[in-house]
């Protein structure tokens, strides 16, 4: 394990946007630079300690499946993995290297693009209620963690603070316009199933993912992170077995240990031992590296 997290950044003579709960963004001017932090939350909590390298799991394995999906799906990234920085970010390069990532000034949609291969987290609750997810009805006799007989896409309005909300397509034509929901609908999906793909001949089943899009140009293009361990359930194929929960390549130790304690979920949070913190950056080296193929 490395040294220490990076758990805040300052960068001196940049100006910082905003902090989120592990990105911290920069104003370059004609572009924006995106930092991810070590930090992790749980329960919508930030916790006091980080996972050591976990930022740049992220930003690497996002930098991956930009470079599979560009040839048909525009994103807002300026400059690859191995670009030099430019000179003003030069004397920061020890803490930007592998979690850093410039990119084009886009308005984000106001919705989150979420597509669900599978049946689990608060769609399985819902699917248990009323047989839907969603509101978009779905066949009897599906349990916790079935494959869908179709990958679908299911949006959700963005919170700033406490969790997203599941919301219809209709409403999500009503917050972004018709069209730019159809558009957003259509990409969402095509990117989930190459991932899905691409993933399963890797020993990763895509469970659910969260994408979101901008609009640079007039024109939708893919931001953020995408497809990591943070936005999507990466669960392991060979392990797979429906009618339950599945072991999961991403918090699940995090959670499993906040669950055991007297915590009421609210801040501040508890720390992590040692050994979670170990075991919770195992499973992310592992998933960046099954899915990629390159080792950290």
């Amino acid at each position: 394990m490395s040294a220490s997290p990076l758990l805040n950044l300052e960068l001196p003579g940049i100006p910082k946007i905003k902090s989120g709960k592990v990105r911290e963004v920069f104003d370059l001017g004609d572009s924006i630079l995106f930092v991810a932090s070590d930090r992790i939350s749980a329960f919508d909590c930030v916790m006091p300690n980080g996972i050591p390298r976990k930022g740049e799991v992220l930003t690497r394995m996002s930098h991956f499946w930009f470079d599979q999906t560009e040839s048909f799906q525009p994103n807002h990234r300026l400059a690859r993995e191995d670009d030099p920085l430019p000179s003003r970010l030069v004397p920061f390069a020890a803490q930007l290297a592998g979690r850093s990532m410039i990119v084009k000034k886009s308005q984000p949609l106001a919705i989150e693009c979420v597509v669900r291969g599978y049946l689990a987290g608060s769609g399985w609750n819902e699917y248990k209620k009323q047989q839907t997810v969603c509101g978009i009805p779905l066949p009897a006799g599906l349990v916790e963690s079935s494959e869908l007989p179709e990958p679908i896409f299911t949006p959700a309005t963005k919170a700033e603070t406490g969790h997203d909300e599941n919301i219809s397509f209709e409403q999500a034509m009503k917050i972004v316009g018709a069209d730019i929901a159809e558009q957003a609908r259509a990409a969402s999906l095509r990117l989930y199933k190459f991932a899905r793909d691409h993933a399963r001949q890797r020993g990763i089943i895509i469970a659910d993912t969260k994408f979101e899009f901008g609009l640079f140009d007039g024109k939708l293009i893919l931001i953020d992170e995408v497809l990591t361990p943070d936005s999507s359930r990466f669960w392991p194929a060979d392990l797979y077995v429906p009618g339950k929960s599945q072991p999961s390549y991403d918090k699940q130790f995090v959670r499993d240990y906040l669950l055991t304690l007297d915590w009421d979920k609210t801040p501040p949070a508890p720390a992590l031992p040692p050994e979670v913190v170990a075991k919770t950056q195992a499973k992310y080296f592992e998933a960046y590296e099954k899915l990629t193929g390159k080792k950290l």
